[in-house]
């Protein structure tokens, strides 16, 4: 039987997202990209535990890069931080446009001045000047209203803090002008194979008590 992916190597995997068997070429390259494949899938449990020489290189390279602007964050503030990477990794702009890493500063820096004016007591919504980083505030704040939703005590500041790191990382880790979506694309590659173990984080100041949505 051919693979519904490809439609033309035979099927050798049984995927439990498609509910059919599929090759190993589609399992390991449509994995998170085409297929949303569920936490609980061993193909993909087994890949992050022993990624492919390839994905690790990359993997390491990405959390070398991006080690500076996060490894002051507290494990809470990297749940915050991988939290919400995995909406600005789903955000699809309103017609023709496109998400840049220009977008993602902007939205992460306007969202950190709303909290850390909050923080001071004064309620005051800073807003975006393009719209496609206005429209990822709103993502963005939409998941913090979740988390916090479902029980979770995570204060302004702290918040600020992550995306602060978030803004930072979008501005510093492009290396060329037409580079548009270097951090991004570094993101994706932590982002499919999991968070990085190696940034040296501070420890914790609390147990963490973050609810994934």
């Amino acid at each position: 039987m051919s693979c519904p992916a490809c439609g033309h190597r035979k099927g050798r995997r049984q995927c439990p997202a498609l509910r059919q068997t599929i090759c190993p070429a589609c399992c390991g390259t449509k994995r998170l990209v085409e297929i949303q494949c569920p936490a609980d899938c061993g193909y993909l449990s087994s890949a992050r535990e022993h990624p492919a020489a390839v994905v690790r290189r990359q993997q390491e390279r990405a959390v070398a890069t991006l080690g500076p602007t996060i490894r002051h964050l507290t494990e809470r503030q990297q749940q915050l931080y991988f939290l919400f990477h995995s909406v600005i990794a789903r955000h699809t702009p309103q017609g023709f446009g496109r998400l840049v890493d220009d977008d993602v500063a902007e939205a992460a820096g306007v969202l950190a001045a709303t909290l850390e004016t909050a923080a001071r007591g004064v309620i005051y919504d800073h807003a975006a000047q393009s719209p496609i980083a206005q429209a990822l505030v709103g993502d963005l704040k939409a998941l913090l209203d979740q988390v916090r939703e479902q029980g979770a005590r995570v204060f302004d500041q702290e918040v600020a803090i992550t995306l602060r790191a978030i803004e930072k990382g979008a501005r510093t880790v492009r290396t060329a002008p037409d580079q548009q979506t270097a951090y991004l694309d570094l993101m994706a590659t932590l982002i499919h194979t999991g968070p990085p173990q190696e940034p040296a984080a501070a420890p914790a100041a609390e147990p963490s008590s973050l609810i994934i949505p």
